[in-house]
């Protein structure tokens, strides 16, 4: 994939150095890493080894110690607090291990509520939120709450709650680590598909072997150090 024709993420010489008194735990070391529009990107690593970090701070959810993070050509660390929580909510959707679902709104209103916050009005985004819930098979779900979906239900409304902003990336923390096989399946080509239709490129941080591997690309974490590789699913669009 050519990355050179249109990186929408860029990060370079990330570092991320932990103090607690005079120590310092550094977790990550010199990250480099492009994502290109609509590319599928895997990060594997055994627990605590800075997948959670990197994902936070790729999410702007947190700050690198060192290094350069540029989105959709914007180096991020020189917007001020408000502006980052706005241009990230506009450029950059989430998707947890757990779902995250308000237990006390519908499927529906799950999806919406990016848009609401970002002061679209309800009438202008309902359609959308029901249509993308469609084409993921939950048609028929809008109106249940997440106590009322299967695990893997509600993991798909997470999903597609992460799209309704129409973000360039989504970054995905372990999000069928609570699944079984078959669910997991189905998420794995879930994301494929959406990644396809609508060109948001997916970083997904993950211990799936599986998952991982149908990306396509695949990097180890390892102490800090991040490499990256080919995975199989490059090989070809199954689409």
């Amino acid at each position: 994939m050519g990355l050179e024709r249109d990186t929408i993420l860029e990060a370079r010489g990330i570092r991320k150095v932990f103090r607690t008194g005079s120590e310092e735990l550094e977790v990550l070391k010199q990250v480099d890493l492009e994502v290109a529009r609509g590319e599928l990107l895997a990060i594997m690593g055994v627990s605590g080894v800075g997948k959670s970090t990197l994902l936070h701070i790729l999410g702007t959810l947190d700050r690198p110690t060192a290094g350069h993070l540029s989105i959709a050509g914007v180096e991020v660390a020189s917007l001020a607090d408000d502006n980052l929580a706005r241009f990230r909510n506009l450029h950059i959707g989430f998707v947890f291990q757990f779902h995250h679902l308000l237990p006390e709104f519908t499927a529906l209103e799950n999806v919406m509520l990016p848009a609401l916050v970002a002061d679209q009005s309800e009438a202008s985004v309902r359609d959308e939120a029901a249509a993308l819930l469609q084409s993921v098979g939950l048609g028929k779900r809008l109106y249940h709450r997440p106590g009322e979906l299967s695990g893997g239900e509600r993991q798909r409304v997470a999903v597609v709650r992460a799209l309704i902003r129409k973000p360039l990336v989504v970054l995905a923390d372990e999000p069928s680590g609570n699944l079984d096989a078959a669910s997991s399946q189905n998420l794995h080509e879930l994301i494929r598909q959406l990644s396809r239709e609508h060109q948001q490129a997916f970083v997904v941080m993950t211990h799936d072997r599986v998952l991982a591997e149908s990306m396509d690309r695949l990097g180890h974490l390892e102490w800090g150090v991040l490499r990256m590789e080919a995975a199989s699913g490059s090989k070809g669009d199954p689409s």
